[in-house]
């Protein structure tokens, strides 16, 4: 039963973090863009979140709003310096990661911030279903259920959104920017201006992730974003080798989804057999690791299979 209920929240977890997921998949993929600000991006959401529901009292709803355009930020100021002053990719997520922590240290005053007893997402559309209490349901049950509900409509919508816009003209340019620079800037597309679209649109998304797994737990917290980018890879790759590295780009949009929810009943199942929470990052290391190298194992096993024949 322990496992059940580990399973159960673990799925309203992976929901949460598939945004996350989503924006790591846009650089890492269709930018071919090792974009290290995601970590900052992430921290950078939950701890706007947070200081404006306990300091200043605004709607959950909204500060998630003002959270994702403050990650669109942090994404453009990532984008100037790769294509404006011309600093190496990695090295330009790494100055805007770094630049993050102190930022998110002067937002929140503190190394974290609690919002426990405040009003959030999950409090206010708990608060629509009152006749679950008198049913019986425990209050942690309702709660994992509202936070899964409400990732799983978020997650969709971004989905949906995703699909609509690199759709587009611009859409379009910016993942054939990713896969083919010079052809793009040949075809007299501003390769730079599709780099850094992309990179805003990525963190704005990495912090929307941010402020709902703030609200979901309960407190922001400058290191929450600490091996994000690796949970967000672990989730597409694993996405990808149980999909079989889907074709349309719908169908890799919602195997990562899948993957994130995955990846968390992984890590609940693990944690459950006792697994201490000091290893989590190894183990999530050796998850990507095995993960990334399943597809080449593969290739080389029919290879040799085929020179054997």
């Amino acid at each position: 039963m322990n496992i059940v209920m580990a399973l159960f929240g673990a799925v309203s977890q992976g929901l949460s973090w598939a945004i996350l997921a989503l924006g790591v998949y846009l650089t890492f993929r269709i930018l071919n863009f090792a974009d290290m600000s995601c970590e900052g991006s992430f921290a950078l959401g939950g701890s706007i979140s947070a200081v404006l529901i306990v300091k200043l009292g605004l709607n959950p709803f909204l500060t998630v709003i003002l959270a994702t355009l403050a990650g669109m930020m942090a994404g453009l100021i990532t984008g100037l310096l790769h294509t404006k002053l011309k600093i190496p990719a990695i090295l330009s997520g790494i100055l805007t990661m770094i630049g993050l922590y102190s930022i998110n240290l002067r937002i929140m005053g503190q190394a974290n911030t609690p919002i426990i007893g405040q009003s959030t997402m999950i409090s206010l559309v708990k608060g629509l279903f009152p006749e679950a209490k008198a049913l019986g349901m425990k209050d942690s049950t309702l709660q994992t259920w509202i936070t899964m509900g409400i990732g799983l409509v978020l997650t969709v919508v971004v989905i949906a959104l995703l699909y609509w816009y690199f759709g587009t003209e611009i859409g379009c340019c910016i993942r054939a920017t990713g896969n083919n620079e010079v052809m793009v800037r040949a075809q007299g597309v501003n390769t730079d201006s599709m780099k850094t679209l992309g990179l805003v649109i990525s963190n704005g998304l990495i912090a929307l992730s941010g402020a709902i797994v703030t609200q979901s737990q309960g407190y922001a917290d400058v290191k929450m974003g600490v091996g994000a980018i690796v949970i967000g890879l672990a989730s597409i790759v694993i996405g990808e080798v149980i999909f079989l590295r889907p074709k349309s780009f719908a169908s890799r949009l919602f195997s990562i989804m899948i993957g994130s929810i995955i990846y968390r009943m992984i890590i609940a199942v693990v944690l459950q057999l006792g697994l201490n929470t000091d290893d989590l990052k190894l183990f999530t290391a050796i998850v990507v690791a095995i993960a990334l190298s399943i597809p080449n194992l593969k290739k080389n096993r029919v290879t040799a299979h085929r020179r054997v024949n």
